[in-house]
């Protein structure tokens, strides 16, 4: 049974330390929303404020109003810190594995062939998953078309655009760089464009792990922890 190394110690360290702290940081968003499910645009947002819309949810401060007679319980406050916390923490993650990507070539692997750039070649992909069709040897040595274009978009567009608006909302931050918050239409434009992006990116570790599922779950998952797939292993 031959092994073959997929996945350096860098990729895999990061990889894992971006997924705990995303669960962190899912985790506390959904509470530090749950204190204020009302988005606005612009630069000021307030309960005197139209909203641009709203999450129908009960708020966690009797200051905000909803349509529900109970306020939840208040976890702003812890929330918050871990929030920031696991924000650093992924930011440090995505600057190692950026730099690696640039030194070591890595990110060739995940920029589609220009063959690929076209319908057939995600229409081909999507109906050989739909088919349960098992990846053949070069698929489980990189990654399809529809793996790299997916990773292209969160790593070159989604996680620095979380990043972005993450610093226009800080009121310190804007203080020194105000055109971080004036570029996206203000701090409440950050805070809604923010919370959206979240939402892809969950979105995108559902299809994710329906990816690494349909592409054989055991070799995928054992690259990702050990560095190696065996290549003589069928999908599983």
């Amino acid at each position: 049974m031959t092994k073959t190394l997929r996945h350096p110690g860098v990729v895999r360290v990061t990889h894992w330390l971006t997924f705990i702290a995303f669960i962190a940081l899912l985790v506390t968003g959904g509470e530090i929303v749950i204190s204020h499910p009302r988005f606005y645009w612009g630069e000021v947002g307030n309960v005197n404020t139209k909203p641009l819309f709203v999450i129908p949810i009960p708020s966690s401060r009797d200051t905000v109003p909803t349509s529900y007679n109970y306020v939840m319980p208040d976890q702003n406050g812890w929330s918050r810190a871990l929030h920031f916390e696991a924000a650093w923490v992924a930011v440090l993650a995505g600057l190692v594995y950026g730099i690696y990507g640039l030194w070591s070539g890595h990110f060739k692997n995940l920029i589609p062939e220009r063959r690929d750039w076209n319908w057939r070649s995600y229409h081909a992909r999507i109906a050989k998953y739909l088919r349960r069709v098992p990846p053949d040897p070069a698929e489980e040595r990189s990654y399809n078309v529809l793996q790299r274009t997916a990773y292209v978009v969160v790593i070159f567009v989604l996680f620095p655009l979380m990043i972005w608006t993450g610093l226009a909302m800080s009121p310190s931050f804007t203080a020194a760089f105000p055109w971080t918050a004036a570029l996206v239409g203000g701090r409440q434009s950050a805070r809604t464009i923010h919370f959206f992006a979240s939402g892809l990116l969950l979105l995108f570790l559902f299809v994710h792990v329906a990816m690494v599922a349909l592409s054989g779950f055991r070799n995928r998952m054992r690259a990702m922890i050990t560095g190696y797939t065996r290549d003589s292993e069928e999908s599983r």
